[in-house]
């Protein structure tokens, strides 16, 4: 009977410690390092809006976050194979998307933007693509808006894993689509005759993507409760603040 009564404490004690276990493991979030103001690296430190978000969700939850950098374009594959836990890098929700992983609630609103060389009177909004070269970041959801549109058999995409603003200002491409926020800034922060043409086409929301299992949605949980308290007490506005100037996290 004595011998009854200690297994079935120390299965209690094993059930009750293991989510402080799981909580005692760091966060692995993948991102790229080359979509500024999100995410870049700057003297050997990555910085950007997306690691500042990151860092207070992980001070909220308890957990240290092990960032790991790469290519865009391998960032799903990083957490379809279990490298990462999730991705930060302003990842738009989407129907596909929605098939293959669980997402937490948005944290940034926004709107696909096309911007051209300075003084390009050809392209002065979407409507104006037809017929032109367009760029877009690898593996972006960019690439799938030009797609749907009416008239995507008359626009020709150049895929990107970076410099696409520069090819722009070079014109060897005619324009080039990614969100608002990040285009506004390249304008502000990079020596590049560029320009936004027209307004946005499409809005976006971007969350953080998690595997459809069990554990992903846990985690997805713990993030969303996480990213409500930081709602609330001001601190996604505040970072928002710091990089834009104005608060992207709220609809």
């Amino acid at each position: 009977m004595k011998t009854l009564l200690i297994n079935t404490l120390l299965v209690i004690s094993l059930f009750a410690s293991a989510p402080l276990l799981a909580q005692d493991k760091p966060l692995r979030v993948g991102m790229s390092g080359q979509y500024f103001p999100f995410t870049f690296v700057e003297q050997d430190e990555l910085k950007g809006f997306e690691v500042d978000v990151m860092n207070a969700l992980g001070e909220e939850m308890g957990r240290d976050i092990q960032y790991e950098t790469a290519n865009f374009s391998g960032l799903f594959g990083m957490l379809q194979s279990g490298r990462i836990d999730t991705v930060a890098n302003q990842i738009t929700i989407t129907e596909e998307r929605k098939k293959a992983y669980v997402f937490s609630d948005p944290y940034v609103y926004d709107g696909a933007q096309v911007v051209t060389k300075k003084g390009n009177a050809e392209v002065r909004g979407v409507e104006d693509l037809k017929g032109k070269t367009v760029a877009v970041n690898l593996g972006s959801n960019f690439e799938a808006l030009l797609q749907e549109l009416p008239y995507a058999d008359q626009i020709t995409i150049k895929t990107y894993e970076s410099n696409l603003e520069r090819d722009t200002a070079l014109g060897r491409v005619d324009a080039f689509v990614m969100d608002r926020v990040s285009a506004s800034q390249i304008i502000k922060e990079k020596p590049l005759p560029l320009e936004l043409a027209g307004p946005t086409f499409s809005q976006i929301t971007n969350a953080y993507p998690f595997h459809d299992t069990e554990a992903g949605r846990a985690l997805r949980d713990e993030v969303n409760k996480a990213l409500a308290t930081l709602r609330d007490n001001g601190t996604l506005a505040s970072i928002s603040e710091k990089w834009f100037g104005t608060d992207i996290t709220q609809p």
